[in-house]
């Protein structure tokens, strides 16, 4: 049985003691990072985990901007960097050669901890799961990330739970790599993926029905489609086609199973929609697609005010670290907001929050503990002085 490691830090700083208290049981239970050698961790997991946190709240662009802030900043210092503090070297080792699996198991129990938490919007159509990639600019010097001559770029594969408004599964590959295989790890039975055009794939479209798996997603306006029965179409709808077909020419690249395709027009635009939800109206199932703008808008946000695709990694394992701190911070973020404010997450509840930081640290500075309190008596006296 592995060992596992208890969470070590009193966090005196009221606001971010807050935003990581969902962290405080999964840290408890995480697998210990062990050192590979006769030398003690600089930086143990918790220490990681608060540095790129840190990170990513206040919005640094570089490796070199989070380890001066770990050096010089009053909150970074005290309350997040390691207790002996941390050269530029020793943090890039760590985040590219440790941590990649503390760090998944975090994500992924957080994840649980969100939808449990996390109001569900759009109920009534189902578990909607919104999939796409997004490529991600790297160095020459990253070979892995292989996309072609003269540029490198790795690509993340993203699923975003639409109810929650919240990040589901990922996986990270180089930038060449065909997104449509991961649909089928991404989703779950019972799942609805969206999905844009370029996942079209028939021979997948018939995997998903089989593993009970559905799909909304937008296929090309020429695709050869046979039909089997027609529906009716509500007068004065944007919906002008519904039907029970079978998709591509006759042969192997047919549709074996029959779907649903959907026809509507938005702004003089052309959508078909292939679905396997014949359970829902065709309006529904527009409604479907136009949910799946909300991993564009997460994607935008995430990368704009968290800034998440600013490389402190060069290897492809720190990298991964990198791209889940950072879906951890908004998985932290998206429960603060929740039960601090009663939304979801936005930029002025971020913005809130670090001026709260700044402004306890300050206060901290003024208003030394009583070595004989407790941490939560300490707590409290500080919030009677604020």
């Amino acid at each position: 049985m592995p060992k596992k490691i208890m969470s070590k830090r009193k966090y005196l700083v009221p606001s971010f003691t807050r935003l990581c208290r969902p962290l405080t049981h999964i840290l408890s239970n995480t697998p210990r990072l062990e050192s590979r050698g006769y030398r003690p961790l600089q930086m143990d997991f918790e220490d990681q985990l608060n540095a790129l946190i840190y990170f990513h709240l206040e919005e640094h662009t570089s490796a070199r901007h989070l380890v001066q802030a770990l050096q010089e900043d009053d909150f970074a210092r005290n309350h997040v960097a390691p207790k002996d503090g941390i050269s530029r070297s020793s943090f890039s080792e760590a985040i590219n050669e440790r941590g990649l699996e503390q760090f998944l198991y975090v994500f992924q129990e957080l994840q649980k901890q969100a939808c449990s938490i996390v109001p569900k919007k759009y109920s009534e159509l189902g578990d909607l799961i919104s999939i796409d990639g997004s490529l991600i600019d790297s160095v020459l010097s990253m070979d892995w990330a292989d996309y072609r001559s003269g540029s490198r770029k790795a690509r993340l594969h993203l699923g975003f739970n639409v109810n929650q408004g919240i990040p589901h599964k990922l996986f990270l590959t180089d930038g060449k790599a065909d997104e449509r295989p991961f649909v089928d790890q991404i989703l779950t039975p019972g799942q609805t993926g969206i999905m844009d055009r370029g996942y079209q794939s028939h021979e997948n479209f018939d995997a998903l029905q089989l593993e009970k798996k559905h799909f909304v997603c937008r296929i090309k306006g020429n695709t050869h489609k046979t039909c089997l029965e027609t529906y009716d179409v509500a007068p004065g709808s944007i919906v002008f086609y519904d039907a029970k077909v079978l998709l591509g020419q006759q042969g192997p690249s047919q549709t074996v199973k029959p779907l649903r395709l959907v026809g509507y027009t938005i702004d003089e635009t052309k959508y078909w929609i292939a679905t396997d939800r014949f359970d829902l109206s065709a309006e529904d199932i527009a409604q479907i697609y136009k949910l799946r703008w909300e991993i564009e808008k997460f994607f935008g946000w995430w990368k704009r005010h968290l800034r998440v695709y600013h490389l402190i990694a060069r290897s492809e394992h720190g990298l991964m670290v990198q791209i889940l701190s950072g879906l951890i911070t908004y998985l932290l973020l998206a429960i603060y907001c929740h039960e601090e404010h009663d939304e979801r997450v936005s930029i002025k509840r971020v913005r809130e929050l670090r001026i709260k930081i700044q402004n306890e640290t300050r206060e901290l500075e003024n208003v030394p503990p009583d070595p004989g309190d407790s941490h939560a008596q300490y707590l409290e006296q500080l919030h009677a002085t604020t």
